[in-house]
């Protein structure tokens, strides 16, 4: 049970199979995305993007049929702020019992003139008349301004009360180029938060082009988002969105700094990363955060023993909260004693110091030479100096 006193909801909206789905080499199939979103209904994300109907055939039947086997989860679907694309998405949401129109419009000045080729008027009434339109359909609308951290802040401003005031519940403000900084993000969000008040949600979805889209997701929150868009595994457009598995159990260790909460079933964070994986056609890079291979490994001696001793010395995460088993102890070069015994123990055998003294060096000869040393090889190293000496093993019996 979640202690929610004196914590505030932040809600996590998943963009996995939307936004994560459009970066090269994760396009996935309607029943793989269908697979997917029964994974993420299962981790509890609070919103699922499930897609954006009028790209295609394919995405209007996934966001119909996540919409049809999931009906306890709030399923959203994107569309441009005109009315082909509203009534598109409003036609794929019909099975579901909780659906969110989410509709978007570019607002920075460099997007009107190069992209959009409109006034900011236009823009201003194209997106007031897409949330009207889609609140005919639905009572939940989202709305989004793409570039809005490079759009004027007065201007924004303007937008953002406009789509409000035509009945927008949540109010988007993408960092879609990942061009902010943390403090300026905070500063821009807390703006937005004041000028709604409880009128609606402010909502931030931040991309990782400088490597700064976690930061700014939490720095958002601090100044008073309460939706934060994100995608399993971090992935998105060019170099990614902010990693849902990040910004939830930071809110969840560092309570101190973060006094929130989610819904989020954290146990269910490898697995989902892991399926993420089986669809697509690559998975995190080993040191990612929290699910890559390596995020609970240990190699280097000094870290090896701190952590046999008490693993808090160097796992401020249970690996258990995320859905790992246990961290483990990877043998290499940079390896002491301690973490050989370990593994010698692990393999059933006994030693002591002066017979860890010789398979340590035997050990290092063969580290020096290679990236990591197996178990086979270090039960040859007691084989042999078991047959030379002799090695006390709990498995004596059957050797």
């Amino acid at each position: 049970m979640v202690d929610t006193q004196n914590r505030e909801r932040v809600y996590i909206f998943d963009t996995t199979l939307r936004d994560g789905e459009q970066s090269p080499g994760c396009s996935m199939t309607v029943p793989e995305k269908l697979r997917m979103a029964h994974k993420l209904a299962e981790l509890g994300v609070d919103i699922l993007e499930a897609g954006f109907p009028i790209a295609s055939e394919g995405d209007y039947q996934a966001v119909r049929l996540v919409s049809s086997e999931l009906p306890w989860v709030q399923v959203a679907a994107l569309s441009r702020a005109c009315k082909m694309d509203v009534e598109r998405a409003a036609s794929a949401l019909e099975p579901a019992k909780r659906s969110r129109i989410h509709t978007f419009i570019a607002t920075s000045d460099i997007h009107l003139k190069y992209k959009l080729k409109k006034t900011r008027q236009q823009v201003l009434d194209e997106a007031c008349a897409a949330v009207a339109l889609a609140r005919q359909y639905v009572e939940d609308v989202e709305f989004s301004a793409e570039d809005a951290t490079r759009t004027d802040p007065d201007y924004l401003e303007q937008v953002t009360r406009a789509v409000v005031a035509a009945g927008a519940r949540t109010v988007n403000l993408p960092d879609t180029t990942g061009y902010s900084v943390p403090d300026e993000h905070a500063e821009l969000i807390g703006r937005m938060v004041r000028a709604v008040g409880d009128s609606a949600i402010i909502s931030v979805h931040c991309h990782d082009d400088l490597g700064l889209a976690m930061a700014n997701s939490l720095a958002a929150v601090s100044a008073g988002a309460r939706q934060v868009e994100c995608t399993i595994n971090g992935i998105g457009e060019r170099a990614g969105n902010a990693s849902l598995e990040e910004i939830v159990m930071a809110i969840k260790v560092r309570q101190d700094r973060l006094p929130f909460y989610t819904g989020i079933v954290t146990e269910q964070i490898f697995p989902a990363s892991q399926m993420l994986t089986g669809i697509i056609s690559f998975g995190p890079q080993p040191n990612k955060a929290l699910v890559g291979a390596n995020a609970f490994a240990h190699e280097a001696g000094i870290h090896q023993d701190g952590y046999l001793k008490e693993k808090s010395t160097y796992e401020i995460i249970d690996p258990q909260s995320v859905g790992i088993p246990e961290g483990r102890l990877v043998l290499g070069k940079h390896s002491g004693r301690h973490a050989l015994r370990s593994k010698c123990e692990h393999l059933g055998y006994q030693l002591g110091k002066e017979e860890l003294d010789a398979v340590y060096h035997g050990f290092i000869e063969i580290a020096d030479r290679k990236k990591g040393v197996s178990d086979q090889e270090i039960l040859a190293l007691i084989h042999t100096l078991k047959a030379g000496e002799g090695v006390h093993s709990e498995s004596a019996a059957t050797d």
